[in-house]
This record gives C-alpha cells, structure tokens and sequence, in this order.
C-alpha cells in the first residue's frame, strides 16, 4: 500500500519521495463462535459446524439477507483522492457495498475539513437504505508514528526509537504511551481502525523497515513485548489495531517493496516461525482485532504464492498454528508484487480463496474497490467462493464493526 511519511516533516517527505518509498502495509469478543468458522470461511474449509448460538446474532441474521453484491462490498475497503469523498463511493455506502475508508494524507488540509469529510462518509452510511446502517464503517488509517503518519499528531515517537531506550520499563512505557495516543488521536478524527503496529523483526540498519525507522528491534522479543503494549494500550481507546506484515518482512531489503516489485523471504521455516512470526503470538495473546498479511513469497512456509494469497500461509500458519480468530486484511490489492496475477477482479478472488477477508483497494479510486468487489461477487455466484462461508466472513466483519 503507497505510503507517505510523517506529514509535518516536508523535507523528509521529498526526500522519501526522491528515495521511491512507496510501502506501508497496514473483533469484538461476542460471537467468538463465529470467528473460529469464519476463520476458513471461503475456502469452505469450517474448523466445525456453526452452532446454532451464531445464526441468532445481529450479524448473522443480516448477513442473509443481504445480496451478493451488499456481501462483498462488506469485504472491500475502498480509498479516493482528495479533499471530499466523492459521489461514486457515497452512492456505494449509501447502497450498502462498502466496508470501510482507508485515507491518505492527501485527503487531509485542515481538521474541521477532515471531520467534515468523515461526517459525510458517516452519514452516507446510516440512510435507511443501508441494510449495514447500525454498523459503523472500518475507517482507517496507517498512523503508525514517528515518519510514518498520515494525520497530525500522536504517536510521535517511531518505533525505532522506543524499542531503542536503555531499559525495559522505559520503552514499555513509551510503547504504551503511544498506543494510547494513536488511539486518542484516531478518535478525535472519527476513525475508528489503526494500521498499526508493525511487528517485523529488521535484520540490517537502513533495510526496508528500518530506514524509516518502522521496527522496533532486531530482537522479536523487544518486538514481540513492546508490539503487545502499543496493541493493548491502542484497542483500550476502541480504536481497533493492526498487526502487520505477517508472517514478516523484516528480512527485507530497502529495495525489496513488493508495492513495486515481486518480493521473495527465503528465510528458512525455522526462522520464520520462532523469530519473525514470534511478535504474532503475542500479539494474538494481547487480543489484536486485525492482521495485514504481506505480498512477499516465503518458499520455506511450503508456498510459491504470496503470503496474502497462500491458504498455507493464512490458514496454516496465521490460523492453525498461531490460532488467530480476528480479521484478515490485504496489503494493497494493486500491489506491483501481483503484477502476475492478472486483474483486480482476478486478484480478490485468489486473495479471499486464501483466507483472506478484507480486501484493501487503496488506489485512491473508488473504481478500485469496485472492481474487487466484482472479483468477489463473482466468486460467490458462481460457487468458486463458498456462499455459507462468505456470510460467516461477512459475519466476522460486522461483528468486528459493532464493537467500534
């Protein structure tokens, strides 16, 4: 997902302009029966039958009625470019096709215009002819602190230099800080998702996280524990956070952008799991509501795909073996990475084939989310995409929403 950093820091944002940085990549505790279905919902791969408990939520009985078209707009997080949302996407809240915003800080000028263009998202969503209107959109942002934020104000701080302090109650306390902050910050805009914080585990300064200062450490258990603070700190404002980019690209180089280009992590298995995927553990301990999976190939894990696209890597790592229950959600579906796998369309349906549930189109057009919105309606019209599952994965996603 195209990413800008800090948007105070002018000089930087040239700078990393210049550099071609281009990348960032970024539920509620009721129904938890509908998670654990949900979790292999499309790949019609159910870890049991639903109990009955689970038809009888809000959320489910919705979920039936709601047309093939409501369905998968409910998966798609749409983005525009400039200051107002435009017509095109409010038709498509108003129509009940959206599942939420992700924003840029090309949509910000001034705070009162930002409210003002979250009010009228807001208020797209609650006519009455939005079956989905008691549930607040995913509005979201990358606000992860330090270079990388797309609003003003908190977190300050980037993670480099809170997992750096001396000691460990210093930088708890600086992780913990700035996830309230986040948290506080996201509120006073009306967005209630954070992608945020990143758990990779950077091997090698100036590598691609750490050159804009976005791990916290080379070591997963300062990443793992400070991870888990921001995470815990942040979803006690009810701003759901976002761990990212599993299973890691800390291994990555500062070239290797799968925004741009094909990445692979030929890490081995070993490393992977007790290094890399280590600060997801306790993430999902901490009780993180969403994970971004990364576009980078990881041949060790048993895939060739990339990780957002690979059943073995978001069922069998992220799921089985990790037990994650929360939502899943894409890095940029218009990545450079999937160049070779065909059509937007085409894309989001491999994507929510794998295991994936919320597809970001965040080429700041709402044509975008549209077309994945094609890609997974298709999907589920034809069969390719269990129906029954796609309701649980809907589900997942508007229980996760009442809860914000």
């Amino acid at each position: 997902m195209r990413a800008e950093p800090d948007w105070l820091s002018r000089g930087v944002v040239h700078a990393v302009r210049k550099q071609g940085w281009h990348r960032i990549g970024g539920v509620c505790a009721a129904a938890a029966v509908v998670l654990v279905f949900a979790s292999n919902a499309d790949a019609g791969r159910a870890t049991g039958t639903r109990p009955a408990a689970a038809a009888r939520s809000p959320e489910a009985a919705l979920a039936t009625t709601l047309s093939p078209a409501q369905l998968a707009g409910q998966r798609v997080i749409y983005s525009y470019s400039g200051l107002t949302p435009p017509s095109a996407l409010l038709k498509l809240i108003r129509r009940g096709e959206v599942g939420g915003v992700v924003f840029f800080s090309s949509n910000y000028k001034s705070r009162s215009q930002f409210r003002a263009a979250v009010a009228k998202l807001d208020s797209s969503n609650s006519v009455a002819q939005n079956p989905a209107r008691k549930y607040p959109l995913l509005l979201m942002v990358d606000q992860e602190g330090g270079e990388v934020r797309r609003l003003p104000g908190a977190p300050v701080d980037s993670e480099k230099y809170i997992g750096s302090r001396r000691t460990a109650a210093r930088r708890a306390a600086l992780a913990t800080a700035a996830g309230k902050g986040a948290g506080e910050n996201l509120l006073s805009f009306g967005l209630n998702v954070n992608l945020a914080p990143v758990l990779d585990v950077y091997r090698a300064p100036g590598d691609f996280d750490d050159q804009f200062q976005r791990s916290y450490s080379m070591n997963p258990h300062i990443v793992s524990t400070l991870g888990a603070d921001f995470i815990k700190a942040q979803q006690a404002t009810g701003v759901a956070a976002t761990a990212k980019h599993f299973p890691g690209l800390g291994a990555a180089k500062a070239n290797q952008d799968t925004d741009n280009v094909p990445v692979t992590v030929t890490l081995s298995k070993h490393t992977l799991q007790t290094v890399d995927e280590l600060p997801y553990q306790a993430a999902i301990a901490a009780g993180v509501k969403l994970v971004l999976v990364s576009w980078a190939k990881y041949p060790k894990l048993g895939s060739a795909r990339p990780a957002g696209l690979s059943s073995t890597i978001v069922q069998g790592q992220l799921r089985r073996r990790l037990g994650f229950k929360g939502v899943t959600i894409t890095d940029a579906i218009g990545a450079g990475a999937l160049r070779s796998f065909g059509s937007t369309q085409n894309r989001s349906l491999l994507a929510a084939q794998a295991g994936m549930q919320l597809i970001l189109a965040a080429a700041q057009t709402p044509t975008e989310g549209e077309d994945a919105l094609a890609g997974l309606e298709g999907g589920f019209n034809s069969g390719t995409l269990s129906q029954s599952g796609f309701r649980s994965t809907v589900t997942q996603i508007l229980t996760l929403r009442s809860g914000l």
